[in-house]
């Protein structure tokens, strides 16, 4: 005895009991495979995005700490005359000791000006960078 309801077809007991389920849903190994495939391609596409954007954003925040640390430190030196002395040079231990500076002084051609250029170097994964801040003091000034 035959009995439909919605899209399946249900045979009864006393006949031969099958229940035909060509119509439920669900995904073919074709379809399953085919997902995976496309998983495989696109997640080390992504991964390798992923990995620039973080290697983008740490070299960015370690350029911005050494820019304000090479700032603080000229102004300092300016200020308290120290960029006077020869061959200055250190580091900001403790808090920054991977960051290295370097005052470098060299005549300016007009007037009795020095041009000081102070330079940091840091580290940014396995390679060494630097930022440059330079100005003009006047020479005469004690």
């Amino acid at each position: 005895m035959k009995c439909s309801l919605s899209k399946t077809t249900f045979w009864h007991k006393t006949s031969s009991c099958r229940i035909d389920r060509r119509h439920e849903a669900g995904f073919t190994f074709a379809e399953v495979l085919a997902a995976m495939i496309f998983m495989a391609v696109l997640l080390p596409v992504v991964m390798q995005g992923l990995v620039l954007a973080n290697r983008a954003s740490v070299t960015a925040e370690r350029k911005r700490i050494a820019a304000h640390l090479a700032n603080s430190m000229l102004t300092e030196l300016i200020a308290t005359d120290q960029w006077r002395q020869a061959g200055s040079r250190g580091n900001f231990a403790p808090d920054h000791e991977l960051y290295e500076w370097e005052l470098i002084q060299s005549g300016w051609d007009q007037d009795d000006m020095q041009q000081l250029t102070l330079v940091v170097t840091y580290p940014v994964q396995g390679q060494s960078r630097r930022v440059q801040l330079t100005t003009l003091v006047d020479d005469n000034q004690q």
